[in-house]
């Protein structure tokens, strides 16, 4: 009886599950004929649903908030004029944030920086990590499990890191995408999103336990 059970549990959450992904297709196919068809009310929606996760992702991506907000705007430009080119197999956030690395991967070459580091090295003094807010609309899964306190940390440590771990963790952790997913958003082999994501995990833990230190 309880395999039984235990059986037709399982078939249920398949079920739902499935479901829940061809909603999830549905939406995402809606979204790509909107852009097709350049629908400024599909454009307004978007912004209103992902404004706080974008500017979030730009935030930690430069470790500087003017260019993060030339940047936002950036992106949804390019979301307007390019939007044909989502065809509607991903999710829309994961194209988004694709977008958004290649903005600011453009920025980084034009001005003659090699790496992602390098940008954040050259943030000015009134740009240094601590002194960014990071907004957000609702909470990510990382905000679900940790108290306030707990996530003042890990933002701080999370600004401290290599930008190329930082983005990775962010991905992840804030933002919810799968390991495939960030590959696709970052261009970069499973196999190197997945050394990311454990070296960032590795590095962040002394960071951590310095600021508990401090604030004993």
């Amino acid at each position: 009886m309880k395999v039984m059970t235990t059986f037709g549990t399982a078939t249920t959450a398949n079920s739902v599950t499935r479901e829940a992904q061809e909603l999830v297709r549905q939406e995402n196919l809606e979204i790509s004929q909107g852009l097709k068809r350049q629908d400024p009310g599909l454009i307004d929606s978007l912004i209103l649903r992902y404004q706080h996760r974008l500017l979030r992702y730009l935030l930690y991506l430069t470790s500087n908030r003017e260019q993060a907000e030339d940047l936002f705007q950036e992106v949804w430009m390019r979301v307007l004029l390019r939007g044909s080119q989502f065809n509607g197999k991903a999710r829309f956030d994961t194209w988004l944030f694709t977008v958004a690395r290649n903005l600011v991967i453009d920025l980084r070459r034009k001005r003659t920086m090699s790496s992602l580091d390098e940008m954040f090295e050259a943030s000015g003094n009134d740009d240094k990590p601590s002194g960014i807010e990071i907004a957000a609309d609702a909470l990510s899964p990382f905000d679900q499990c940790a108290n306030g306190e707990d996530r003042d940390r890990v933002t701080a440590a999370l600004l401290k890191m290599e930008p190329l771990y930082r983005e990775v963790l962010v991905l992840r952790f804030h933002e919810d995408l799968s390991l495939d997913e960030i590959a696709t958003v970052t261009k970069a082999p499973l196999s190197t999103v997945k050394s990311r994501l454990y070296r960032g995990l590795a590095s962040m833990k002394p960071k951590l336990a310095a600021s508990s230190r401090q604030e004993a």
